[in-house]
């Protein structure tokens, strides 16, 4: 058993006991079914955990390792697959990813990361998830990986969409393949302030994938950032603030800035935010990503709040630097955590909602957490900081700022924090395999939940972040946690009236444009 999570120590002392805790339970249940489980790598007490937290670390500890040994990568964290992920491709054993499901303690959203680089990758492993390791459905998989090395889930919820679907030729196909095709003519420039976030190797497409699609890559530094950020003055920073307070937002403001929310660091977040618009402008980008971690963290406030605002089309109005507007009454898609597979379906629905004179806002949201409420499974759907502020149930009135966790984020910086939005959706991710895209593209359908659930949720998940409860439509816990190719999906909202007609040609859009398709759960019916 090895076990990795995060690069940041701070994170990894927090997730520690609970890691502990799961451990034992894995240990005691191999017990029971008369394995014994070996620790492939000691508990550092000086360091106070047991997590792998570097690649070099992974590999050393990989060339130390029988290379034939079974292998049970426990995750009960977040972490960065590329600690292990090169080595785990050179190890010739069967290997199980196993993650416990819990919403505070997320290692099921490490464990959807780490497959997804395995796949990116070509590497064959197995996964399994549980809430405590006693379940039906835990056992009975355990005991097939112990058996057979392997362990294989049903993916009948994904239904392939071939390149000669009778939609391509439907009215709605007509318009996502003139869309698809204005794409593969023009091309959809991504701006990504560097290009390799959070161990997501998933995250980062081979340049061949992206340009076959039409969709290349303009790599941008976020040194280059920073600069364009000093040449914002404190004045404008001070008038983005205020518009934002005057439209309504909860800024939860402190003194202590080391702890707390100040207005020096929301007004650093809206010099990036006017930033972030003149690269735009400059590179004419159609979508526009920070990496913030490793790299910016260190440096400035959190990116978030510049990246939720950014992707709204309820936004300060954004100068450069001769004082014009940049994009007025337009989003402007935000790459968060510049995750490529994100990229590719939030610029490709921006650019086709558009086209419809329909909202084109569009977010990625981490696959976080979920449970049953009266019956029925409830997704706990929260992005890391910010989503745009059409996303949320009271928009702009609606949005909290909050202080991101200092335990992440040194020097602060606001969260756009809210409850979900009601309301119909399409969601997509795109993985790669080789250099081939494929996306997998669904429907589901936010809900407000009761006050007193909500909070529930919030208070188990990160209560700074912004969080929709949603249901995906055909596709339960167990589906989506088989087949999922990433920590992430991307969603942007869709009035039921013309939510067959977009769906329609956004499929015929990702098949002009040379994209796999694979729609998920009950989606294919509206096809």
């Amino acid at each position: 058993m090895i076990t990795n999570a995060d690069l940041r120590e701070s994170a990894n002392l927090a997730c520690w006991p609970m890691q502990e805790k799961f451990e034992a339970k894995l240990q005691d249940m191999l017990g029971k079914l008369g394995y014994q489980m070996k620790r492939a790598h000691a508990v550092d007490h000086q360091r106070g955990h047991g997590f792998i937290s570097s690649q070099r670390q992974g590999s050393d500890l990989f060339a130390q390792i029988d290379e034939n040994a079974p292998l049970i990568v426990l995750l009960t964290a977040w972490q960065y697959s590329h600690h292990v992920a090169p080595s785990l491709v050179h190890h010739k054993g069967p290997i199980l990813l196993l993650a416990n499901f819990d919403g505070t303690w997320p290692g099921l959203v490490g464990m959807l990361c780490l497959a997804g680089s395995l796949t990116s990758l070509g590497k064959s492993y197995s996964r399994l998830w549980s809430e405590n390791f006693d379940d039906e459905l835990f056992v009975d998989g355990l005991k097939t990986w112990l058996r057979y090395g392997s362990l294989q889930h049903s993916l009948s919820y994904l239904h392939p969409v071939p390149a000669t679907h009778p939609v391509m030729a439907t009215e709605a196909g007509k318009l996502g393949r003139n869309v698809g095709e204005y794409v593969l003519r023009h091309k959809e420039i991504i701006g990504l302030f560097d290009t390799f976030c959070m161990g997501m190797i998933n995250g980062v497409f081979p340049q061949q994938a992206m340009v076959n699609i039409g969709m290349p890559i303009e790599s941008l530094s976020q040194s280059a950032l920073l600069v364009e950020m000093a040449k914002v003055p404190d004045s404008l920073r001070e008038e983005c603030l205020q518009w934002y307070i005057d439209q309504g937002m909860d800024f939860r403001f402190g003194e202590d800035g080391s702890k707390e929310l100040t207005r020096e660091q929301v007004k650093e977040q809206c010099a990036m935010m006017i930033a972030m618009a003149r690269f735009v402008q400059r590179f004419g980008l159609s979508a526009v990503g920070v990496q913030y971690q490793q790299g910016l963290k260190d440096s400035c406030a959190a990116s978030d709040f510049a990246e939720g605002a950014i992707g709204s089309t309820a936004r300060f109005p954004l100068p450069d630097e001769h004082g014009n507007i940049i994009c007025d009454g337009q989003p402007i898609p935000c790459i968060n955590e510049v995750d490529m597979g994100t990229a590719i379906p939030q610029t490709m629905l921006w650019r086709l909602l558009s086209s419809f004179s329909l909202p084109a806002e569009t977010t990625l949201h981490d696959i976080r957490w979920g449970s049953e409420y009266n019956g029925t499974f409830y997704w706990d759907l929260e992005i890391s900081g910010a989503v745009p502020f059409e996303h949320l149930k009271g928009g702009i009135k609606g949005a909290t700022g909050y202080r991101q966790p200092a335990m992440y984020f040194p020097y602060g910086g606001s969260t756009i924090c809210g409850q979900g939005k009601a309301g119909r959706f399409i969601w997509a991710r795109a993985h790669y395999e080789g250099t081939e895209v494929i996306m997998h593209i669904g429907t589901g359908r936010g809900v407000e939940l009761p006050e007193e659930e909500f909070e529930r949720r919030h208070r188990a998940t990160c209560y700074e972040w912004p969080l929709l409860n949603a249901v995906l439509d055909g596709v339960g816990r167990d589906e989506l946690m088989a087949g999922h190719q990433s920590n992430h999906l991307t969603i942007a909202y869709v009035d039921e009236p013309v939510l067959q007609t977009v769906f329609q040609a956004f499929v015929a859009q990702a098949l002009t444009q040379g994209i796999r398709v694979a729609v998920a759960g009950t989606a294919i019916d509206l096809l």
